[in-house]
């Protein structure tokens, strides 16, 4: 049987071989590959247009026609030996317009091209938190991992927890989600003709086998590089409703996660740590630039991100009959004149500083007052009475 035919690669779509080739065309980013596609129609007429057709497509110059042109047969055969990796080690590509491709990843404008997934995970309706910490994790933050995990194991959440296998924190957010039945997804920053480290290949042996899955954006056999791994990251913000920092030094990977997370108005979460501790100073600081949550339990992440609607609602109700600060008044009154307004909305109307109003909308829902909703614009919980 052709490898095309092969129906358990789901490969009946003769535009494969062309959506690998095109994100291997140099020079070709995401944003033009996904350009290219909406005005020819799809992957493998990209390939068949000649360099005039090309031309008149907003955005394409005479540098990327030429590209295109003189790299798309090494691509497509460069695409074709690809195929036969995939269907040895029963890997299962997704392009970004399938609709098995994980709904947030791809509202994100710099969203891969491809994945290629390892493992059996659906992604349709599925909650996902992404866990990402140092490398040289301590009892604290990985004790603080556990209790989070082992949580949200005993509702019926059942999220699935996202993180890329490195050392320390990540690796144990995989292995506390299996210790605990959580479906787990690690997200590589290298093809599948490899596990780095490879002392963690066990591990990603088991994610696989236990229904959830390893994913990346790479070929088999690509240059492996330290930037890989950064660019891995947008994938771990992107996948999920929030990321969540658990013990961090004043820099590394994982602050980079959490800045790409908030690029993407996805919430971030922090553990906070003691004053003067390295390992913590990462958290800290994402907590005192207001660039994370503080979270001392997976309660507040349940709440924050609204996956217990009884527990809000049980906020609201004790709390709707509260008094407000007069900076607090501002911003609720903001917020009823504006209809979900953003955050640059309710600094213009109430007239406070962002840092202020960052903080006071943190203090608001924690009140049970304030909803944040996804893309971080703001409601009201209820009617309250600021006389």
């Amino acid at each position: 049987m052709s490898i095309i035919a092969d129906s358990k690669l789901n490969m009946l779509d003769t535009n494969l071989p062309h959506r690998i080739a095109l994100s291997l065309i140099p020079q070709i980013g995401v944003k033009t590959a996904r350009t290219l596609i909406a005005y020819t129609g799809s992957a493998e007429a990209v390939f068949k247009e000649n360099a005039a057709a090309l031309l008149k497509i907003p955005g394409i110059g005479q540098f990327t026609a030429d590209k295109i042109i003189s790299h798309r047969a090494d691509a497509l055969a460069r695409a074709y030996d690809e195929l036969k990796f995939i269907e040895k080690h029963n890997i299962r590509p997704i392009f970004y317009t399938d609709e098995a491709f994980p709904f947030l990843l791809k509202q994100t404008e710099d969203a891969p091209l491809i994945l290629y997934i390892q493992g059996d995970i659906n992604f349709v309706n599925r909650k996902m938190l992404s866990i990402v910490g140092t490398r040289k994790a301590t009892n604290y933050g990985k004790g603080m991992v556990e209790e989070i995990i082992k949580y949200f194991a005993k509702t019926d959440i059942n999220p699935i927890i996202v993180s890329g296998l490195a050392y320390g924190i990540d690796i144990h957010a995989h292995r506390t989600a299996l210790k605990f039945g959580l479906d787990t997804v690690a997200v590589l920053g290298h093809g599948f003709d490899r596990i780095y480290p490879d002392t963690h290949g066990e591990t990603a042996e088991q994610i696989r086998k236990s229904g959830g899955a390893l994913m990346t954006e790479y070929l088999s056999f690509s240059r492996f590089d330290r930037q890989n791994f950064l660019q891995r990251n947008r994938i771990i913000a992107g996948l999920s409703e929030a990321t969540l920092v658990a013990e961090s030094g004043d820099k590394g990977g994982s602050l980079v996660t959490a800045e790409l997370a908030n690029s993407y108005n996805r919430e971030v979460f922090a553990i906070p740590g003691r004053v003067g501790d390295a390992n913590s100073a990462g958290c800290n600081s994402l907590i005192k630039k207001h660039k994370a949550y503080m979270i001392e339990s997976a309660v507040d992440i349940e709440y924050i991100l609204g996956w217990n609607t009884d527990l809000k609602k049980q906020v609201v109700q004790n709390q709707l009959f509260i008094e407000f600060s007069e900076d607090e008044k501002l911003i609720v009154k903001a917020i009823k004149e504006q209809d979900k307004p953003v955050i640059d909305q309710i600094c213009k109307l109430a007239q406070l500083p962002p840092a202020k109003v960052s903080a006071l909308l943190l203090g608001l829902e924690f009140k049970g007052v304030v909803r944040n909703l996804p893309g971080k614009i703001f409601e009201l919980s209820g009617n309250f009475n600021l006389s």
